[in-house]
């Protein structure tokens, strides 16, 4: 590690004009960031926390009947608080890591960094999600642009995320068991007007939709509308831990569970 300054703001506009210093680089639950620093990949000169804010904390449903959740809430309050009204959120953010980092880790933090087998990002995508921040709305079609790569500009904190609520939802996650990361996690929602699939952990680009089990479960929601259809592999991530076809296939394997899961 080396040094550098800590910043704790006890406002979201007290957070963004710390964020106008020089190399200031914002700090949720810190669980990606921390071990970037100790790496010596990122060396920001003022870390700021938005641990301290209090408006950015919670789970409540608003006017509009959508989910809003603070940008600083741990993944164990979106486990314990959403459970009730949005199941599907909640048990995704139930089996994220492990107790420490889902008493640390928070959902603003997680958007924000866009790891690619991050779980948060097929929610936010796979509901339709709008990523507010403190200067604008960002709907998820536009807001995820591939690997670590997210549409917030320079300084741009993320406050809230707002998820409409579907009347069925499921996460389902194959893990890589080292890291509890997704090597492929598959989120299912479905509305009135359709069902949306995103896919986090296999793409080399990041989270995506599966157009094509989109439209085969909108016209019938059970697993047996994905028979016969295969995600395609060409820009899946081929590793160690598994090749593209391996992945592309669990595409499929987890999308059908998610799909029996949410009913």
């Amino acid at each position: 590690m080396y040094n550098f300054d800590v910043e704790m703001p006890t406002s979201i506009a007290d957070a963004v004009a710390a964020m106008g210093k020089e190399d200031a680089q914002a700090l949720g639950g810190g669980q990606t960031l921390i071990p970037t620093l100790k790496q010596r990949l990122a060396s920001p000169s003022v870390l700021v926390s938005l641990s301290g804010i209090p408006e950015m904390k919670g789970v409540c449903k608003n006017d509009d009947g959508l989910l809003c959740v603070g940008g600083a809430t741990t993944h164990a309050t979106v486990a314990r608080d959403a459970a009730a009204s949005f199941p599907g959120l909640a048990g995704l953010a139930s089996h994220i890591g492990d107790p420490a980092v889902r008493n640390r880790g928070t959902i603003g933090g997680s958007l924000a960094n866009n790891d690619p087998a991050a779980c948060y990002p097929a929610a936010a995508l796979g509901a339709g999600a709008t990523i507010v921040t403190n200067n604008r709305e960002i709907a998820a079609d536009d807001y995820f642009q591939g690997m670590f790569t997210t549409d917030l500009e320079e300084g741009e904190i993320i406050t809230e995320v707002r998820f409409p609520i579907p009347e069925a939802s499921s996460y389902q996650k194959f893990l890589q068991p080292a890291s509890r990361f997704a090597l492929v996690g598959v989120f299912v929602a479905k509305f009135a007007d359709g069902v949306r699939v995103a896919v986090t952990g296999a793409s080399n680009d990041g989270v995506f939709r599966w157009a094509e089990a989109e439209a085969a479960l909108s016209a019938n929601f059970a697993p047996e509308a994905l028979d016969g259809l295969s995600a395609d592999s060409e820009d899946m991530i081929n590793d160690l831990h598994g090749t593209a076809a391996y992945r592309a296939h669990i595409v499929g394997v987890m999308t059908k569970r998610a799909v029996a899961a949410a009913g």
